[in-house]
C-alpha cells in the first residue's frame, strides 16, 4: 500500500487535483487521515459525475486513508443550489431511503467497507442534522455565517438573478455543519469534492476553525468535461447514470465506446487505477491506429466490469463486435441485448414472406428498396447474404431470432413471439 505522502503526487498525475487547503502536505505527512465526500440522495443513481470524486476516495483508502461517503439524506432533502437553474423538488424520508440504500450498493464497487485500518464508511447526515431544533441551530452554526460571505458563493451568485429560496441559500451552512460533526464526532479532518464544491468546502473548514480553534483541510477535483468543455455523461436522454434500470450496460458501455479520442487519455488517468505505463501503452496504440479505438475499448471495458461486473462487460464486448460484423450471430444473450436496446421487431410467425418481413421489422421502407438491395447482395439474414426474393427464411438463431442486415451498419432483430 503506497504512503499518505504520496497521495497528492498520485492525484496531481492522474488530474484529480484542483484546489487545496493551506497545510495539507504537512498534515498527510504525519500519516492516515480520514476524509469524507458528499454524495446527493435526492436521487437512487450516482451518475458519471460523481465518479471523479469517488475515485479520489478511492486513491485515499489505496494510500491507507480511511474514506468516508456522506449520503446527503438530510441535506437532500434541502437541496444544493450548486449547478442548478432552478429550485429542487423536496423528497420524503422513504424516498431518501430507498435512494441510500440504492447509492451504497453503487459505492461498494469502488470502496472496501470490509474491517480494516482503512475500512470506508457510510453515513447518512440526517443522524444528525435531524437532531437541530431552529433556535439552537442559528444560535449555534448561524452566528458564524456572514450574509455577505454567503452571497459571494458562485453558487448563489449564479441562482440570484432566476430566484433562490431561503431554503437553498442555507445549503452550505448545512454541509459546513456535517463537517464539523464529522470532525468533532468521527475525526474526519478533510473533505473533498467536486470544483464547484470548493466553495462549501472552505465554508465548513472556516466553520471547524470558528468552533474549535483546530484546522481542518481540503482537496476538490477537475469537474469531468469533454475536450470541448462540455460536462461528460450528458446525452439527450439525460445524465448517464451507474444505476441499470436508469441506464442500461448497453447504453453505458456505448457511451464510453463513442467518447472522443481527444477524452480518451482524460477517462483513463481520471477514471481507472491503471498504472501509468499501461495507460501510455494504450495511448500509444489510440495515436498509432485511432480508428481501431482502443482506448474507448480499454476503458469502456474497465468502467463497465466495476460497475456491472465482469460478465456484463464480456457481454458488451460480444454485443459491440456483433452489432457491426457480418459474421453470423448465434449467441441468444447478444441477440436479446440488440433485440432490447438496437433495433427489435416482434414478429408473430406467421407467413414466410422475406420481403414483407424486411420491410415490416424496418429495414426497409418500401419493397421496391428491398428488392434493390437485394438485387445488389446488401441484404442478409443470420449471416447469410439473400440471393433472391424468392429465398426462404432460415432457421432461426435460438428457435426465435432472425437477424436481419442491410451492409453492415443496419440491422433489425426479429424475434418470433407467435
Amino acid at each position: 500500500m503506497a504512503s499518505m505522502t504520496d497521495l497528492l503526487a498520485e492525484l496531481e498525475w492522474r488530474g484529480l487535483l484542483q484546489d487545496r487547503s493551506e497545510g495539507i502536505e504537512e498534515r498527510l505527512a504525519t500519516g492516515p487521515i480520514s476524509a469524507y465526500v458528499g454524495f446527493d440522495a435526492s436521487g437512487p443513481s450516482l451518475h458519471v459525475g460523481h465518479l471523479v470524486p469517488l475515485m479520489a476516495l478511492v486513491h485515499l483508502q489505496r494510500h491507507g486513508g480511511r474514506p468516508v461517503a456522506v449520503v446527503g439524506g438530510g441535506t437532500g432533502m434541502i437541496g444544493d443550489p450548486s449547478g442548478k437553474s432552478a429550485e429542487r423538488v423536496l423528497l420524503t424520508a422513504d424516498q431518501v431511503d430507498a435512494n441510500a440504500t440504492s447509492i451504497r450498493a453503487q459505492l461498494e464497487r469502488f470502496l472496501d467497507f470490509e474491517p480494516g485500518p482503512a475500512q470506508a464508511r457510510m453515513v447518512d447526515n440526517r443522524e444528525w442534522l435531524m437532531e437541530y431544533h431552529l433556535l439552537d441551530y442559528l444560535r449555534d452554526i448561524g452566528k458564524h455565517f456572514t450574509i455577505s460571505t454567503m452571497l459571494e458563493k458562485d453558487s448563489v451568485q449564479q441562482r440570484l438573478g432566476s430566484g433562490l429560496s431561503f431554503t437553498e441559500f442555507s445549503y452550505q451552512t448545512l454541509q459546513a455543519t456535517d463537517f464539523l460533526h464529522l470532525y468533532r464526532d468521527r475525526e474526519v479532518e478533510m473533505q473533498m469534492g467536486g470544483a464547484d464544491q470548493w466553495g462549501n468546502i472552505t465554508a465548513g473548514i472556516s466553520l471547524i476553525r470558528r468552533v474549535t480553534g483546530n484546522a481542518a483541510h481540503g482537496l476538490s477535483q477537475p469537474l469531468l468535461l469533454t475536450s470541448d468543455g462540455r460536462k461528460m455523461g450528458k446525452t439527450e436522454a439525460g445524465s448517464v447514470m451507474l444505476e441499470p434500470t436508469i441506464t442500461s450496460p448497453y447504453a453505458f458501455y456505448q457511451y464510453w465506446l463513442n467518447a472522443h479520442d481527444a477524452d480518451v487519455s482524460t477517462l483513463l488517468t481520471r477514471l481507472t487505477l491503471m498504472p501509468r505505463d499501461r495507460i501510455d501503452a494504450i495511448m500509444a496504440e489510440q495515436v498509432a491506429d485511432p480508428g481501431k479505438r482502443p482506448g474507448q475499448r480499454a476503458f469502456a471495458y474497465d468502467l463497465t466490469a466495476r460497475i456491472h461486473g465482469a460478465d456484463e462487460a464480456d457481454r458488451q464486448v460480444r454485443v459491440a463486435t456483433a452489432a457491426f460484423s457480418s459474421e453470423p450471430v448465434t449467441d441468444a444473450e447478444v441477440l436479446d441485448v440488440l433485440y432490447r436496446e438496437v433495433a427489435g421487431h416482434a414478429w408473430s410467425g406467421e407467413g414466410t414472406d422475406l420481403i414483407g418481413l424486411a420491410v415490416d421489422s424496418g429495414l426497409f421502407t418500401s419493397k421496391g428498396e428491398a428488392r434493390r438491395a437485394i438485387a445488389q447482395g446488401g441484404m442478409s439474414i443470420n449471416g447469410i447474404r439473400v440471393a433472391s426474393m424468392d429465398d426462404p427464411l432460415p432457421t432461426p438463431v435460438a428457435g426465435r431470432y432472425h437477424l436481419l442486415r442491410q451492409g453492415r451498419k443496419r440491422l433489425v432483430v426479429v424475434r418470433r413471439d407467435g
